[in-house]
């Protein structure tokens, strides 16, 4: 063993924690405050004020009751006011209706009320970062838990999710807190440790449904502890028979906290409320048709065993999780990729944390290869080893397990709770070599991940190392929440004040769920996002400024998404065919007949198929495209022939990259 540093003096060493706990917070929500809703916080705070103001549990169920009842504190205490609930969007509980109603149109002070949600959820965050200073000191001690401290406060993953009003943050840190707890009572069994374990298991069960895996990682751990105690530490297996209790009394509780956390009713509805009620996803629409969930839920219903809102927001997940537009690399899929995520790790992890992660599994290495030939030597301390932070390797592989397999590949944030394990070994880099060398390579490891914090900074979601490019570069990679989550509007405000001819027209097709208009964005919508219910204009399209966010310009959730084919070009003049009467006349129609919303979503899959290839003027916290389009290039691309959209997109090609 190498010799280690002294162990720094207690008032020091919480000083230096309260200050980088302090900084990542800091810069999670100063940089916040510059970006505009990411598209799932207007349902979060929608539905989480609903919860509290009318009772009412059928808005936005699927994302987890305690981050949205969390987030929303500070409206309620600030008396935010509600949009009526006589109205249909009310009645068929459309969320993203309701949601700008509430936050944009029922003269709430929205920015301020944002940023104190956004404060909230950074307490989550903070907490992840102090679990892993805790775990890492534990194994590595001061040192090297400073080390894994502070690579953790400047990740920009952390640093770009860690201040959103969100289900991810708040779940990452019940994965860690709640098998960490569960591991200390496995080890000392105690009433004690048994309630800390089984409230936290219960608020997991209340921050997002992928607190299901928490089963096969709790029953991994139970299995070790059972099967292989601590010799050394004087550890003893803990009875059958208790295990078996403290499992059942888990289970109570935590189905005591889901009730409560739905107000003790089975019905998602408020009592009082008009006859004729639905959920924004029908019940016929959502449940497995035939094998072991589609009995799940037959049982569950009939016997409400759940709260009814729990169980919808459960099937939701389900449906959802089948199958859905992906994209990565150019490439699109509703069935995902096994590759999708260690991918989307490998871009959008910083270089010194990388190096840091390589660094700790050398050493490793180096320590087992130096116990001599025996396997059986190796194997034990190896394991040996791993027991000591048998929490993070089994949520670890159990959580990348799962997500190799699943279909569902729409964003790096995803997989953030397995990265919590890594910050911990990386600490590990502090027990290896001399004094000196540790010194030299953890100031490299820190400056290195603060100056990949900085130099990104404010735009923390739009990461990427240089692996994929850097930022500029990212679009091609990956889009959604990895990229963009509609968080740019204003600074697209501002670039169009600034740099818009006068009377020059503006179009623009974001990937978010706020209302451009209230940044004062003078734009027309441009084929919204499909996937939410939402008035459809049509526009006659005209030369001047179109503005595409990442995930739209690769149209990944349009129907006609990826090349544009012979076949697909038939469909659009076949479609064109169809139109018999001016298309000004549906100008300023609610609701367009389905033959222009084809039209229309064609239209723009032909358009980005150009502009793909077509160099933007600018582009917006690198999210956010800015194209300037004459008449020839805007005609060539949406009603000329297959041979101008191969001209057109020829001349692209040859355009030198504008500075």
């Amino acid at each position: 063993m190498s010799p280690s540093p002294r162990p720094l003096p207690r008032p020091a060493l919480t000083a230096l924690v309260t200050f980088l706990l302090a900084l990542h917070a800091w810069m999670a929500v100063s940089a916040s405050l510059e970006k505009s809703f990411t598209f799932d916080e207007v349902g979060h705070l929608t539905g989480g004020f609903s919860y509290w103001h009318n009772n009412d549990y059928r808005l936005h169920p699927e994302n987890g009751n305690l981050p949205q009842r969390w987030a929303s504190l500070p409206l309620v205490a600030a008396g935010a006011a509600m949009p009526v609930t006589n109205q249909e969007a009310w009645h068929r509980s459309d969320v993203w209706t309701i949601g700008e109603q509430f936050l944009f149109g029922s003269g709430n002070n929205t920015i301020f009320l944002l940023a104190c949600a956004r404060s909230m959820m950074v307490l989550f965050s903070v907490g992840t970062g102090l679990l892993i200073f805790l775990w890492a000191r534990r194994l590595w001690g001061d040192h090297g838990a400073l080390l894994s401290l502070s690579l953790f406060v400047f990740c920009p993953n952390f640093l770009a999710h860690g201040a959103l009003v969100t289900s991810d943050m708040p779940m990452t840190f019940f994965f860690m807190a709640s098998s960490t707890a569960w591991w200390w009572h496995l080890q000392r069994p105690s009433w004690q440790s048994w309630t800390v374990s089984a409230v936290t298991l219960g608020l997991a069960c209340l921050a997002k449904f992928s607190f299901l895996l928490l089963v096969p990682i709790f029953g991994l751990l139970a299995i070790w502890q059972f099967v292989a105690p601590d010799e050394k530490t004087g550890e003893q297996r803990i009875p059958f028979r208790l295990l078996l209790l403290s499992i059942g009394g888990h289970i109570a509780i935590a189905w005591f906290m889901i009730w409560m956390a739905f107000g003790f009713r089975y019905t998602a509805f408020a009592p009082g409320l008009p006859e004729g009620l639905q959920f924004y996803a029908s019940w016929e629409r959502i449940l497995p048709e035939k094998g072991p969930m589609a009995w799940f839920f037959v049982v569950t219903r009939s016997l409400h065993l759940f709260p009814e809102a729990f169980l919808q927001g459960f099937a939701f997940v389900l449906s959802a999780s089948k199958q859905r537009g992906a994209f990565l690399n150019g490439e699109f899929s509703i069935h995902g990729w096994a590759w999708f995520f260690p991918y989307a790790f490998l871009v959008k992890t910083p270089p010194a944390q990388l190096l840091a992660y390589a660094l700790a599994a050398v050493m490793g290495l180096e320590r087992v290869h130096a116990l001599g030939s025996s396997f059986k030597t190796r194997s034990v301390v190896l394991l040996g080893g791993l027991r000591k932070a048998a929490p993070l390797v089994v949520v670890f592989a159990v959580y990348w397990a799962v997500s190799l397999t699943t279909g569902l590949n729409i964003g790096h944030r995803h997989i953030l709770p397995t990265y919590p394990a890594l910050f911990v070994l990386a600490g590990a880099v502090m027990a290896w070599g001399s004094l000196r060398w540790r010194a030299w390579v953890t100031g490299a490891l820190v400056i290195g991940a603060a100056a990949s914090s900085f130099a990104i900074r404010p735009h923390y979601l739009a990461y990427f190392n240089d692996f994929a490019g850097g930022p500029e570069n990212a679009h091609r990679h990956l889009v959604d929440s990895s990229l963009d989550w509609g968080q740019d509007l204003p600074g697209l405000a501002d670039w169009i004040a600034q740099n818009r001819r006068p009377s020059e027209m503006v179009y623009l097709s974001y990937f978010g769920s706020a209302p451009f208009s209230y940044y004062g964005i003078p734009a027309r919508e441009l084929s919204p996002y499909p996937l939410v219910v939402k008035p459809y204009f049509w526009h006659v399209l005209q030369p001047g400024l179109y503005c595409l966010s990442a995930t739209m310009l690769q149209d990944v959730y349009g129907p006609w998404r990826g090349a544009w084919t012979l076949e697909t070009e038939n469909l659009y003049r076949q479609t064109q065919d169809q139109v018999k009467f001016p298309p000004a006349n549906a100008e300023d129609a609610r609701m367009r007949p389905s033959i222009f919303w084809k039209l229309d979503r064609l239209r723009f899959a032909r358009l980005c198929q150009y502009l793909r290839v077509r160099r933007p003027e600018a582009t917006i916290g690198y999210s956010i495209f800015v194209y300037r389009l004459s008449p020839r290039e805007l005609r060539a691309a949406t009603q000329g022939s297959l041979s101008e959209l191969a001209e057109i997109m020829a001349e692209a090609q040859q355009t030198p990259a504008r500075k």
